[in-house]
């Protein structure tokens, strides 16, 4: 068995956060993909793992470590001679991580409302009541989430609350960008900030909503600059992204295009 083992979904968000660091690290780790309609997060055995039911876990010589910032500056803490992705200034450390929490505030549980409407609502519509109601009760830091959500989906009043959110996180970006100068969020080199909105942008673009930075270039530029890193194919292999698993977004996004 590996030193690190990753416990993840191809789609989660903040499974790809992990999956980035740890490639960018360049270490070997074994990755173990959950199915989660399946309900391999809800499994004794995972759970021994990461008793909330969420991914991502990872599990370093025999140890767990749950919730993905968490394990982010984990692995920057043991590994932060490797491609840094935290300041030497504590200044700018503790910049970043007022960043990271603002990240994981706002923009990313407002992409989830989207993302659930438009990708994983029928998994849920497939569901008994009683099916759906055991799977939220399941589910104890999603609970509320997906008891808003229903089997109908979230009303279009939680739709626009989503994306003013997103807008929100979207224009503060950009202001992080300029004041910085660039080209990462807190200036040369790219932190464990980047890291944290790089699944949120990447969704967004995903499912069409990349018109929210339309009047924000860098953004775009940002996105471009991320891409072309050499973690960041690795960390979205084939099946990352929604529209390659759900081709009716595939299909929306072209006609869109």
């Amino acid at each position: 068995m590996s030193e690190y083992v990753l416990y993840n979904a191809p789609q989660s968000t903040c499974s790809q956060r992990v999956r980035y660091v740890l490639h960018a690290k360049g270490g070997t780790f074994e990755e173990h993909k959950l199915d989660l309609f399946k309900g391999d997060q809800l499994k004794p055995d995972y759970l021994a793992i990461n008793p909330n039911g969420l991914v991502p876990a990872l599990v370093h010589r025999g140890a767990s470590v749950i919730d993905s910032s968490v394990i982010m500056e984990y692995l920057e803490d043991i590994l932060g001679d490797v491609a840094p992705l935290r300041p030497r200034d504590p200044l700018k450390v503790a910049r970043m991580r007022a960043m990271m929490r603002y990240i994981d505030e706002v923009p990313t549980p407002a992409v989830r409302v989207p993302s659930y409407n438009l990708a994983f609502l029928p998994h849920y519509q497939a569901m008994t009541e009683e099916e759906f109601l055991a799977v939220c009760e399941s589910k104890p830091l999603r609970r509320e989430f997906l008891m808003k959500m229903g089997r109908t989906g979230f009303p279009q009043s939680e739709m626009d609350e989503a994306l003013v959110r997103l807008q929100r996180g979207i224009d503060r970006m950009a202001r992080w960008l300029s004041e910085s100068g660039g080209p990462w969020l807190i200036g040369k080199e790219m932190t464990l900030a980047d890291v944290a909105i790089m699944p949120v942008i990447v969704r967004m673009d995903d499912i069409n909503l990349g018109r929210l930075w339309g009047g924000s270039p860098e953004i775009a530029a940002w996105l471009d600059r991320i891409r072309a890193t050499e973690a960041f194919p690795k960390t979205y292999y084939h099946g990352s992204l929604l529209t390659e698993k759900y081709p009716h977004l595939q299909a929306l996004k072209t006609a869109a295009a």
